[in-house]
């Protein structure tokens, strides 16, 4: 959901804050095997991951792994480190390697800036993280919440494109200008005061303001480097529409192109999507989905 100081101008770079969902995710399966085999969904990524992994913790790779779902790539939703854990902690389990999660993302090189990957794979829920100073191996989770289970988030994709990552990501923070640090202050104050106790009380309306500005201010510090406050002309058309329909927490999830915005129940939700679907019917790339919180981490589950 959002940045907080992306300057660092008190000695911490990045800071974030975002949620877990339900409905979209990462589920796979290892078995023992008499050689490496991948069945299920194909992934080039995933094959890597693991391959990586195992040649880290120095395990063998004679395993059947079955990819059952993946969280789709570079649109915002933290794709690479929810696998990265997801086939570590497989490992870890299937060979009782008793490793943490923070040792399980530092092996898979995550948390270079944003911490909210590992944090809500660990807890669930919604997360802040306090960002990267001197001595940081992986972003420490500051603030954890259970979100309200009526809440809802309205997804919105452009299968045309992906967001920025790589060596491109790399190369737009390097060029973009210092994030101000009156701005940065405003919007800890605004978290802080604001939309955490928001989150506790149950008050989406005040919550989503809150995101709503943290969005704007980065998306225009983005702007330069994606093309505009949102990633996709289309999704920011939509955004712009479901905002007048009164939905809340109006953004984009990392360099996008997935639109978000959050509204306070299941009937809402599925109402606004199925006039999406009619309103914007000409916009061919476009898919919407309604998602909830997940309140607790990543699931792993062993068996004889």
């Amino acid at each position: 959901m959002g940045f907080i100081d992306l300057s660092g101008s008190l000695g911490r770079h990045f800071g974030s804050i975002g949620i877990a969902l339900n409905e979209i995710s990462t589920r796979l399966t290892l078995t023992a095997a008499p050689q490496l085999c991948f069945s299920g969904l194909r992934s080039t990524r995933a094959e890597k991951c693991f391959q990586r992994l195992c040649t880290a913790l120095n395990v063998s790779t004679n395993l059947h792994v079955n990819l059952e779902s993946l969280i789709p790539e570079h649109v915002g939703l933290g794709s690479g480190t929810q696998m990265a854990l997801a086939i570590g902690s497989a490992l870890n389990a299937f060979y009782a390697l008793n490793l943490t999660v923070r040792d399980i993302a530092q092996l898979g090189d995550r948390g270079a800036r944003s911490g909210i990957g590992i944090g809500v794979f660990e807890q669930g829920g919604l997360v802040v993280d306090g960002g990267r100073g001197e001595f940081t191996k992986t972003p420490p989770i500051v603030s954890h919440l259970d979100i309200p289970a009526d809440w809802r988030f309205i997804l919105v994709f452009d299968q045309r494109g992906q967001g920025l990552h790589g060596e491109q990501e790399v190369s737009a923070f390097k060029k973009l200008p210092p994030f101000p640090q009156q701005e940065a202050a405003r919007l800890c104050y605004l978290l802080l005061m604001q939309g955490l106790p928001a989150v506790a009380e149950a008050d989406l309306d005040k919550f989503g303001g809150v995101i709503t500005q943290l969005q704007r201010s980065v998306g225009e510090h983005f702007a330069a480097a994606q093309g505009g406050v949102f990633t996709s002309d289309e999704v920011a058309e939509v955004m712009d529409y479901l905002q007048q329909q009164g939905a809340v927490a109006i953004g984009q999830t990392s360099w996008g192109p997935t639109g978000f915005c959050a509204v306070a129940g299941e009937k809402q939700a599925s109402f606004l999507v199925a006039e999406l679907k009619q309103k914007f019917r000409h916009f061919k790339n476009l898919s919407f989905s309604v998602a909830s919180a997940r309140n607790s981490g990543g699931q792993v589950l062993v068996s004889a």
